[in-house]
């Protein structure tokens, strides 16, 4: 998935609010960028840090920037989008380059299900058991070639495992893909300590027969697509 448009360099002042970032251009400007990241974003906010946002001249979109990548300076980058990790996925999907869900044809994104829930991705196949997909964005690294998830409390998360859990009792497939929007890291892990009533439903989940998959990306300054397949290490 190629940005919209070309992303542009800056460094971070501070993020602030949730989804706020105040940031400086390379030409000195200081303005504020909107943050796609509800989430901690531990280790990734630091005030200095290289980032890259994307303009745009949207006349309904009160911000002129969205922060879109950190940029470790040793060739690695890392996405703090959460909306991101959706739209290459979508992407993947219809062209069914993960093999795990390859054998489905239809892929309907955002379907209601559960209790007052979405569904990231919905797959059915002529006679296959339809596969509920739900897609975590992770971020969060504190060991080197580690990913780790959640980086924070997650309520919601943990509503989402519940919820993929209901669906097989119904004789439905669900799957928990976790896309690791990192370039440095080749296996990830759950941050227990960080959210225990998260890691407690995963072991549920995956006791009740919740499959999980794990898929980096690859990203740059021009674009975000997935990656492989790496392993969830529990």
């Amino acid at each position: 998935m190629r940005f919209q448009t070309p992303l542009v360099p800056a460094t971070l002042i501070r993020r602030y609010k949730r989804f706020l970032a105040d940031i400086r251009l390379e030409d000195g400007r200081e303005v504020t960028a909107h943050c796609a990241n509800p989430g901690s974003m531990m280790g990734l906010a630091s005030p200095g840090m290289r980032i890259w946002v994307e303009p745009n001249d949207d006349p309904r979109k009160k911000l002129r920037y969205g922060w879109r990548l950190v940029d470790h300076e040793n060739g690695h980058f890392t996405g703090v989008d959460t909306s991101l990790p959706n739209k290459a996925m979508r992407a993947a999907l219809f062209a069914r380059e993960i093999p795990e869900l390859a054998v489905y044809e239809t892929v309907l994104p955002e379907q209601k299900y559960g209790i007052n829930s979405r569904i990231d991705f919905l797959l059915q196949g002529i006679g296959l058991p339809d596969a509920y997909v739900e897609v975590k964005s992770v971020t969060l690294s504190r060991h080197p070639g580690l990913a780790e998830f959640p980086d924070s409390v997650t309520a919601r998360g943990t509503k989402h495992l519940h919820e993929l859990m209901g669906m097989i009792q119904q004789d439905h497939r669900a799957v928990m893909l976790y896309l690791i929007q990192r370039t440095d890291c080749d296996s990830m892990t759950l941050a227990a300590d960080i959210d225990p009533t998260y890691a407690a439903a995963f072991a549920q989940a995956c006791a009740a027969g919740v499959e999980v998959l794990a898929y980096d990306t690859k990203i740059t300054p021009d674009a975000i697509t997935i990656g492989g397949a790496r392993p969830v290490l529990i």
